[in-house]
This record gives C-alpha cells, sequence and structure tokens, in this order.
C-alpha cells in the first residue's frame, strides 16, 4: 500500500506540480542535541547524506529519512488555531525549516531545491508526546496532519533566510 500510495502521489505531483509557485525559507533552527534548546541560525550548510551542520541528527544514521524536518508557517498558523496559542514559537515545535508561501504536503516524495542545495520529502513528520509538554493538553493532537515533513538532503549546499524553495521536476 505505501509503494501505490507513493506512486499515486508522485503522479499527482507530475501532474499538478508544474503549477506550485515557490517557497520561501522563513526559520532555520538547529538542535545540538537531544531535548537542547535549539539555536536560531539565519543560514545553515546542508550535508548530503547527513543532515545540517550543528543538528544532532547529521551525526546519527547517515542516508537517514530524515536528516532534516520542514513546517510550513500556514500549518504553525493552524496549530495556533487549534492549540489556543496566539503565537508559537518555531523552536517549541524542533522542526529545522519554516518554510511559507507553497503546499508542504504537495512536496512529500518530491525533490526540491532550498538556496543551493537539493531534498527529497521522504515521510509525514508526525507530532510525539513532546509537544503536549511544549504546546500544552492536546498539542500533539492539534499538529496531526500538520506536523510537516521529514526530509534527506540529495545534494550539499547553503541554505539562507528568504531562499526561495523550488519544486524540481519529477523524472
Amino acid at each position: 500500500m505505501g509503494c501505490s500510495n507513493a506512486m499515486t502521489q508522485k503522479q499527482l505531483f507530475a501532474r499538478y506540480g508544474k503549477d506550485l509557485k515557490p517557497g520561501r525559507l522563513e526559520w532555520i533552527g538547529l538542535r545540538p542535541g537531544r531535548k537542547q534548546a535549539m539555536w536560531v541560525v539565519d543560514e545553515a550548510q546542508a550535508l548530503a547524506g547527513l543532515g545540517l551542520e550543528g543538528d544532532h541528527r547529521c551525526a546519527k544514521t547517515p542516508g537517514s529519512a530524515r536528516q532534516i524536518t520542514l513546517i510550513s508557517s500556514e500549518f504553525i498558523s493552524l496549530i495556533e488555531t487549534y492549540t489556543g496559542i496566539e503565537q508559537i514559537d518555531p523552536s517549541l515545535l524542533r522542526r529545522n525549516l519554516v518554510v511559507s508561501g507553497i503546499n508542504l504536503n504537495a512536496l512529500r516524495h518530491q525533490t526540491f531545491s532550498i538556496g543551493a542545495a537539493v531534498f527529497e520529502a521522504t515521510a509525514l513528520c508526525h507530532p510525539c508526546v513532546r509537544m503536549n509538554q511544549a504546546l500544552g493538553q492536546g498539542g500533539a493532537a492539534s499538529m496531526l496532519g500538520y506536523g510537516g515533513l521529514c526530509a534527506r538532503i540529495l545534494e550539499s549546499g547553503l541554505v539562507r533566510l528568504g531562499d526561495q524553495l523550488k519544486p524540481l521536476a519529477s523524472s
């Protein structure tokens, strides 16, 4: 079922992906260690097959499908609505990149570039129980379907605030 679902999404993207407008990179966060406070930066080096330089996931399992995580500012707005929190600091959500202006779910199983780096979205980034601690009771439930995406880095490169997120044509 997973393969046919991925194939269907690839087919849909081939059909409609050309209509997606580029998004924009709004926020970058690095997790120096598990459960440690995030570092907010203006740029980061994306390392192919590893992750973002300075993020603890970079030193973990090379080739992982979860080298980086992305969420959209539009998803954050929905999470704010569902939790009743007026403004959520992206670092509470523990995602690496916040983007805007693009339907992030349309990128699942697709390749895209941000700045000089190329990524492949691999899976939905489901919330964990820690979101109840960060956002209050029901925080994880408020993120269901809006937790963003996990991705692997295919080509190394620098990503900076303000860079465009551009979907790449599927082959």
